[in-house]
């Protein structure tokens, strides 16, 4: 259950930081094991300290947790600009806790008016390999994330608009600390295209061509710039005028991949509220984010099968509860290929894929003992589809806040790929997140539910999560970065947190077991490695391998206080009040 009593010897509350911090670079802190934290009320858990001291500076000052959470996106953009920033998009869940009413606020990417079903096909029809789609102007979409957080601040922000950028504005000149890992990501070339254009080969290599090393402190001036024009003009100043010309500008410079975004694509950009997608699971109700990401419905569809399963989930071996939790997940990511996409474009059967009698027909195939193999889509409606081809990468980042009053934010934010397209503007860099359509728009006579089309958003796996309990107020709060894995590494999470009496810190220390409808991938290093020959047993195809994470939680206890779990893979911070 939810509220539980953990041990008081690891439940110490944070002592109090000082509310004007210096300007002074700091060192991020993640890389060591974090400690539990605590909290009566206010609670900021992000993947970087300087993001989440942001947000709990807003917090201080009177904000609520949609004030803070847009102080944590702007000090985010500087910090961890390899996953997520301005230049992207996101998807928020809010807790009103005066309307006792959960809302959903949608700032993904668009594609933008000229693009066609043949942008990452190659002269003779066959799609363009991901490395030559992702770097330059072509994978660019239209951001969101700003248009979303000016739409939540109406709703429900307290402070001003631009009070929340003051931080990020005074660290982006006063400089920052590069952390061990934006030093390895710059390093390892997990981005192919990084040193390829000029604005970011001069910001992330030393002049002498070198990666950014550990401790190097980096000024953005013009981050700053561009921030203090968007705290005192709104949104609008991101989306016309003079930064709007500059991200017009990146865009058209990368004439070996140009891309299709115009001014007319900026200026009319909305972001849209949507209905959370709520279902029962057990005593509680889980909330999340509709289409177009997949996140939400493949989460739910998996929680409905696992409930179907005759064992609890919290009385299985760890050997049952992965491969059980493999089984739920290839028969959800199989209806997510095939169902999946922007709904304001076409048809998503999301009753039928959530439908009680569905989920237990689809359960009814799961053999307790062996893996059954790649699995098919079900036919939760007679609709003509082909299955998705989308080559979904890796990187965004999750944070959540609750506030004094009980508003409590999950948002998880992304420019997709590490690094996005490797294109700057005005100090941040921009998305490359139209490689999460399918490259290609049809197959065998039959349309792909996730095509390019203008306006368009691409499918996402991001997966922000709210429960519920039996009287209706929320009690957890969580998501994660990983790219298409983001919906095991938050199913696997949430079954644990719902079934066992574990601190949810330690929860976080679990090894990952992931399965996408193909090879069965453990997270090397951790116990779930060990689990290899067992699973290897039961049929199941086995890869070890880094599965990289950044899980992070608030959940209250039986006390009514409030614990924060921190993913250990990244750098992040967790303070409380």
């Amino acid at each position: 259950m939810i509220r539980i009593v953990c041990l008081l010897a690891l439940l110490l509350l944070p002592s109090a930081h000082a509310v004007n911090e210096s300007l002074a670079p700091e060192h991020a802190t993640g890389w060591q094991q974090p400690d539990p934290v605590v909290a009566r009320d206010t609670l900021v858990v992000s993947a970087h300290p300087l993001a989440t001291r942001a947000g709990m500076t807003l917090l201080e000052q009177g904000g609520s947790a949609l004030d803070a959470a847009i102080a944590v996106q702007a000090m985010l953009t500087l910090v961890e600009p390899q996953s997520s920033g301005i230049g992207g998009g996101a998807f928020l869940l809010y807790w009103d806790a005066e309307q006792a009413r959960l809302r959903a606020y949608d700032g993904r990417e668009t594609a933008p008016a000229a693009v066609t079903p043949e942008l990452f096909l190659q002269p003779d029809g066959r799609p363009m390999p991901w490395q030559q789609a992702l770097v330059g102007g072509r994978s660019v979409g239209t951001p969101g994330v700003l248009r979303m957080l000016e739409l939540a601040h109406h709703h429900h922000g307290k402070r001003p608009w631009a009070e929340a950028f003051a931080p990020a504005i005074a660290r982006a000149r006063a400089g920052f600390e590069v952390g061990p890992r934006l030093h390895r990501l710059i390093a390892g070339g997990i981005n192919p295209g990084l040193d390829r254009y000029p604005a970011a080969r001069d910001y992330f290599f030393t002049p002498a061509g070198e990666p950014l090393p550990v401790g190097f402190i980096r000024h953005n001036p013009a981050l700053a710039d561009s921030l203090s024009l968007i705290a005192r003009d709104g949104a609008d100043a991101f989306y016309r005028g003079p930064l709007a010309d500059a991200i017009i500008a990146a865009v058209d410079a990368a004439a070996d991949n140009p891309g299709r975004l115009s001014r007319d694509d900026l200026a009319e950009y909305r972001a849209r509220e949507r209905t959370p997608l709520c279902r029962p699971y057990r005593t509680y109700r889980v909330c999340g984010f509709p289409p177009p990401t997949s996140g939400g419905v493949t989460l739910l569809q998996i929680l409905g099968v696992m409930e179907a399963q005759p064992e609890d989930p919290g009385q299985l071996s760890p050997l049952d509860f992965s491969h059980l939790l493999t089984q739920a997940s290839r028969l959800a990511y199989a209806d997510r290929g095939r169902y999946l996409a922007d709904a304001d474009f076409v048809e998503v059967p999301v009753e039928g894929l959530l439908a009680p009698d569905y989920l237990r027909q689809r359960a009814r195939l799961i053999d307790p003992q062996r893996d059954m193999g790649d699995v098919a889509p079900g036919q939760p409606a007679a609709l003509p589809r082909s299955d998705d081809q989308s080559p979904e990468r890796p990187s965004t980042s999750h944070f959540v806040i609750r506030d004094a009053a009980g508003n409590l934010v999950s948002m998880t934010t992304s420019i997709e790929m590490a690094f996005g397209s490797t294109l700057m503007a005005g100090g941040f860099l921009l998305n490359n997140q139209l490689t999460d359509f399918s490259f290609v728009p049809e197959a065998d006579g039959r349309p792909v539910a996730n095509r390019i089309e203008p306006g368009k958003r691409p499918r996402s796996s991001m997966a922000p999560v709210v429960v519920l309990d039996a009287q209706q107020q929320p009690v957890a709060a969580l998501g994660s970065p990983g790219g298409s894995r983001i919906i095991n590494y938050v199913a696997a999470t949430l079954l644990r947190m719902l079934h066992t009496d574990q601190p949810l810190q330690a929860l976080l220390l679990q090894g990952h077991v992931s399965n996408r409808n193909g090879i069965t991938e453990l997270e090397q290093g951790t116990a779930a490695a060990a689990l290899q020959p067992a699973l290897e047993a039961r049929g199941h195809e086995i890869r070890i391998r880094d599965l990289n994470s950044g899980l992070h939680a608030l959940r209250q206890r039986a006390d009514g206080r409030w614990e924060a779990g921190v993913d250990p893979r990244r750098e992040g911070l967790a303070l409380g009040r």
